[in-house]
């Protein structure tokens, strides 16, 4: 477990209707990350969890309620990149090879190319793709091309990474790889909130965790505390 230290982000009793009182997500309350942390937003497909992803992220706007990025809106969060956001899928630039990939956020930010090149050298050591840089996306492999996402999302230097199921569409042998991944990044003192129907995965490396139906949520605790709570497994059945 983390010592808890600066809130990264806090939401407070937000809502999200859609047309007649269709709620997508709903009082959602006084859910925050701390530095340092590994936070998991728990629950089956359809049940809220990317979309409370793509609030925070000021992807979608709430209906009521505040969230608060490093003491800023979503909005005012994403003009300064304060965060790293990995897609369920890759989404890499097809025409770029994996070094112009990773190469994206840092021209954004004003690096020089000498500067680009020793920090996507630096990214891709970490999530193991040293020697990939000339490939383009469709030669590797789609666990390969989730590292690619991951070290482009780091060169934006946030503090936050936001990931939308890191075990989507994976291997088993791949999904450990990537939570393995995940951890090492977290261990450098990066805040991760991840999305995962894969509770059990994601339990397993997290400091805490919300677990959500049908846009509310219904269990929040310590990691270890709901992997031994039977409530946790019920909620997965309903």
């Amino acid at each position: 477990m983390h010592k808890q230290s600066k809130t990264i982000f806090k939401i407070h009793d937000l809502s999200l209707v859609f047309g007649e009182g269709l709620f997508r997500l709903e009082n959602i309350k006084n859910i925050d990350i701390n530095q340092g942390e590994i936070v998991g937003i728990l629950g089956e497909s359809g049940c809220g969890k990317t979309t409370l992803l793509r609030v925070i992220a000021d992807l979608e706007k709430p209906t009521s309620g505040s969230i608060t990025v490093e003491g800023k809106s979503p909005h005012q969060a994403r003009l300064d990149r304060s965060y790293g956001y990995v897609f369920q899928t890759p989404a890499l630039l097809p025409w770029r090879n994996i070094e112009s990939n990773i190469h994206l956020p840092l021209e954004m930010s004003g690096y020089s190319k000498s500067e680009q090149k020793k920090l996507s050298q630096e990214y891709l050591s970490l999530v193991s793709l040293t020697g990939f840089e000339k490939k383009y996306p469709w030669q590797l492999s789609g666990g390969m091309q989730q590292r690619v996402s991951i070290a482009r999302a780091l060169g934006f230097e946030p503090d936050l990474l936001l990931m939308d199921e890191p075990s989507m569409g994976l291997a088993p042998a791949l999904v450990q790889q990537n939570f393995e991944l995940i951890e090492k990044i977290n261990n450098e003192g990066m805040a991760i909130f991840m999305v995962e129907q894969n509770a059990n995965m994601a339990l397993s490396i997290a400091d805490r965790g919300w677990v959500l139906q049908t846009g509310m949520v219904v269990l929040n605790d310590s990691a270890e505390a709901l992997l031994a709570n039977p409530e946790m497994r019920r909620s997965e059945e309903a």
